[in-house]
């Protein structure tokens, strides 16, 4: 269906099996309205009333191609021509070739992939490889973060999602990571902040017991939790820490790899090796799920002649490989990373602070790449959110309403919390860009009208 044709008939099919039969994630059942979309291409989707949206959440920070990319899907086509499944205990020319591509890719010497069927799962892996290895129980995590939400990871999640599921029981240990614009260390600058994070986390090391700890896991750039940059020295800080103790460094980079930050994975920006390292996402643009952890020679080593006391059924499934070869073939002759760091730099970080000039209810302006987050305020003086720490409901108007004006306007908006999130995908173009950040002027106005 063409983005301009309307279809009411198939939108009240679509809406109607949708209300009866499907149970959306993360939502009250009765309080949601999903939009019934009829297609997809590039940037943008499209519903059955000709209404044309610019997504600038690739669909979950994902869509890094974007939608329909035609190497992708060729790719997808061409496979299941061929072979459309095949047990993970068999070798297969697609699962091979993801894996040869991605470990090209991947920091330093983590060779070995083992693959998963998307984020939680891989972060689920990691851990138990991390325990394995030691032989210890406790995972270190920081607040303000998201690891997925399967058992271990969502325990290990450091935002509300986690509380309705927390046990207390899943060895898991919080600690402040380093978030300037709203310091837990009362530090003034940057190098402070670093410098303070790292104490912190080396003091809960030391009093949880460095013996008992198996690994430190942080995404390289918190993402669900604000796009949080992290000060120039914290990761390769935590890098020295781990090694002093003997604890596995875990790098989940399952939202921010595979060019999101312009670069192939986030670390690479800060010149940094972790002893394992998840990924999902943008490995294949999400077209088919997939997943894995990226593993060090150390750890390999571990399961050389040990077995491995973990798997999927669809580890490695032929569909979603051929995706991720497609994938990063296509990233690698498009320049896509190189564009995504180009038009981070260049269209939406300066954009995107010109907006926070102009409206008041933008505390501050977070990003790499592809990646952005534009922090509400009440007050820029005292940085009170604009909304409460994981308000729902009639708390959440502000940020809604936000939405909703993004949605009229024609843009699809990723917002969580006190925050909007800009991450369309990777691709896109600079006139796009443009397009978005003037939708974003026009609806931030309705941000400032809730300020104090």
């Amino acid at each position: 269906m063409s983005e301009t044709a309307t279809d009411p008939v198939t939108r009240d099919a679509v809406r109607a099996a949708d209300r009866a039969h499907v149970f959306h994630s993360w939502s009250a059942q009765d309080l949601i309205d999903p939009l019934p979309v009829a297609g997809a291409q590039g940037s943008y989707l499209w519903d059955y009333d000709g209404n044309r949206y610019l997504d600038f959440s690739s669909a979950l920070v994902y869509t890094n191609l974007g939608y329909q990319h035609p190497k992708v899907v060729a790719a997808v086509q061409e496979q299941a021509g061929r072979l459309c499944t095949l047990a993970p205990g068999l070798a297969a020319e697609p699962r091979s070739e993801a894996a040869r591509l991605i470990a090209e890719r991947t920091p330093g010497d983590l060779d070995k992939i083992f693959f998963t069927n998307g984020g939680a799962e891989a972060v689920e892996n990691a851990v138990r490889m991390a325990r394995l290895h030691t032989g210890r129980p406790k995972v270190l995590s920081s607040y303000r973060s998201y690891h997925g939400a399967t058992a271990g990871a969502i325990n290990l999640t450091g935002d509300p999602r986690r509380w309705a599921s927390d046990t207390g029981t899943a060895g898991t240990v919080h600690f402040w990571g380093p978030f300037l614009y709203r310091s837990p260390f009362h530090a003034t600058t940057e190098a402070e902040e670093c410098e303070r994070a790292l104490r912190h986390l080396e003091d809960t090391i030391v009093f949880e017991g460095p013996a008992t700890v198996a690994a430190v896991v942080l995404e390289t750039v918190p993402g669900s939790s604000g796009v949080l940059v992290p000060p120039a020295g914290y990761l390769a800080g935590v890098r020295k820490l781990c090694d002093r103790y003997g604890i596995v460094f875990v790098l989940d980079e399952v939202m921010v790899g595979f060019a999101r930050t312009g670069a192939w994975f986030a670390a690479d920006h800060w010149d940094v090796v972790p002893d394992l390292l998840t990924f999902a996402k943008g490995v294949n643009s999400g077209y088919v799920p997939l997943g894995g952890v990226a593993i060090s020679p150390a750890i390999a080593q571990t399961f050389a002649t040990r077995p491995y006391p973990g798997g999927l059924t669809y580890s490695g499934h032929p569909l979603a490989c051929a995706a991720a070869v497609g994938t990063i073939t296509a990233m690698a002759e498009e320049g896509v990373v190189e564009h995504s760091a180009r038009i981070g730099a260049e269209v939406l970080g300066p954009g995107l602070r010109e907006l926070a000039e102009r409206h008041p209810s933008v505390g501050e302006v977070r990003g790499l790449g592809t990646f952005w987050a534009l922090e509400f305020v009440r007050d820029p003086a005292t940085r009170e959110p604009l909304v409460p720490y994981g308000a729902t409901g009639g708390a959440n108007a502000p940020v809604n309403a936000f939405a909703a004006a993004c949605r009229k306007r024609g843009l699809w908006p990723l917002t969580t919390m006190n925050r909007t999130h800009v991450a369309p995908p990777c691709t896109l173009s600079e006139a796009e860009a443009r397009e978005g950040l003037e939708i974003l002027d026009e609806a931030l106005s309705v941000t400032d009208a809730h300020m104090a």
